[in-house]
């Protein structure tokens, strides 16, 4: 499976769709997984990304390919 995705026609890596989740640089991120849902604002494909904003904290992600829906576990 490809480690990098387009997401909004911009190709991304686990930690930049990360990134783009949380608003600023995270320390570590996991592989992006494709979610087994659809966007519920536009119907697009979404993403699936955990990772660690700090030591302290995971944090599982889910954003859209297609629009600028996103959620987080802790949403």
């Amino acid at each position: 499976m490809p480690e990098n995705r387009v997401v909004q026609g911009r190709m991304v890596t686990a930690e930049s769709l990360a990134e783009l989740v949380e608003g600023e640089s995270v320390m570590e991120a996991e592989a992006i997984e494709q979610a087994d849902r659809e966007c519920p604002e536009c119907g697009g494909d979404v993403l699936e990304v955990g990772y660690m904003p700090s030591v302290t904290e995971f944090v599982t992600a889910w954003k859209c390919q297609e629009c600028d829906w996103k959620e987080t576990d802790r949403d």
